[in-house]
């Protein structure tokens, strides 16, 4: 099933082969941002290791929740309710941990276990009923934000909670979702003068970027993971055949069934770690937290080359996506543009994304007018 475009465009030339790759778009759109951002906003320090440092960690917020995303929509469905799982698993995160005491990492393993079981649920419901997980998931969306709300409200009268820092950073668990890697290696660079550090103050002789953070690990180690399950095993296959012919795959013996459950348990880990991140990182956690990012997601793996129909997609170009994104939201704020503009370029990329896939599918492997 998987090889099934391959078959399709096997006589073509490289050229035409090229554009038919998922990736295509998305390479091209990185290169493209990247040096149009060199030219405006460069001088005020977007890529200075500070600047970079900003910009990869946004990017890697859309590329966690944009793996889960583009597994699922491969497999033909949607989940609207990534936004909403977001704000759900940092408050459970919060209220565990700052209202009721419990571990940090007590806390987070329950935020896992809850949010997991409601992605297995909009999986349930979708396959039961055999309603559009678009409708589905858009009623999730409303019930989480609302019961999110709901539940900090009645425990805390709260819909922001704070101090989760000092709790995450005396945990066990925490720190591999808030904390930073190769600490010492950036403070060696700041000594030999390598990169940028304070001049004064408490932190003065200390890097400005102190390190990498755990953030940017995740999204890397669940890019890395999205890639080789879908290129590199047979679930991957199924994934590719449950979203171009359902029915036809069911008669092959794929449990398509199964393998959709699974992909909405698995966005619904990936928003739950985007979560965990975000608490984690910056100390608090709001009920209205996740706001459009399940949109975002979406759009990512648009530009990634992935068919709204289902059937076809990269990774790697949902990943692609991400970096655009994180490169055009900080290039804006750089340049001095208005933030703003940022929902234009999205729905601007979005239409663009979709009528540049669509043409070039058809052009080249011949699917219509």
């Amino acid at each position: 099933m998987q090889n099934k475009i391959d078959e399709r465009i096997r006589n073509i030339g490289f050229f035409q082969k090229t554009l038919v790759r998922p990736e295509f778009g998305s390479i091209c759109g990185v290169i493209l941002v990247i040096i149009f951002f060199l030219l405006i906003a460069s001088d005020n320090g977007m890529f200075n290791p500070d600047g970079i440092r900003n910009w990869t960690v946004v990017s890697a917020q859309f590329a966690i929740i944009a793996v889960g995303a583009c597994l699922l929509m491969i497999a033909g469905e949607f989940d609207l309710s990534v936004g909403s799982m977001i704000g759900f698993s940092g408050m459970v995160l919060a209220i565990g941990s700052i209202h009721f005491g419990l571990p940090v990492w007590q806390s987070i393993i329950l935020a896992y276990i809850l949010s997991i079981a409601l992605g297995g649920v909009n999986g349930f419901i979708v396959i039961k009923t055999k309603l559009p997980s678009f409708i589905v998931t858009l009623a999730f969306l409303y019930i989480l934000r609302g019961l999110t709300i709901f539940m900090s409200v009645t425990t805390t009268s709260k819909t922001i909670l704070s101090g989760m820092k000092p709790l995450a950073d005396a945990d066990w668990l925490a720190p591999i979702f808030g904390g930073e890697v190769l600490t010492g290696l950036f403070q060696w660079m700041g000594d030999k003068g390598w990169i940028e550090v304070f001049k004064r103050g408490v932190f003065e002789g200390q890097p400005v970027v102190s390190g990498v953070p755990n953030l940017i690990l995740w999204a890397i180690g669940l890019v890395i993971f999205g890639h080789w399950l879908l290129t590199r095993t047979r679930f991957g296959n199924w994934i590719y055949a449950a979203g171009g012919d359902a029915s036809a795959a069911k008669y092959a013996g794929v449990p398509v069934n199964r393998v959709k459950i699974l992909l909405f348990m698995f966005t619904a880990f990936c928003a739950c770690t985007f979560a965990m991140c975000q608490v984690t990182e910056f100390g608090s956690a709001g009920a209205d937290r996740g706001l459009l990012k399940e949109f975002e997601a979406i759009i990512c793996v648009v530009i990634g080359g992935a068919l709204l129909t289902g059937g076809y997609g990269s990774v790697i170009g949902a990943g692609l996506g991400a970096i655009m994104f994180g490169v055009v939201q900080q290039g804006l704020f750089f340049s001095g543009a208005e933030a703003s503009l940022f929902r234009v370029f999205l729905g601007g990329l979005l239409l663009v994304a979709v009528i540049t896939n669509t043409y070039i599918r058809r052009l080249i492997v011949g699917t219509g007018d």
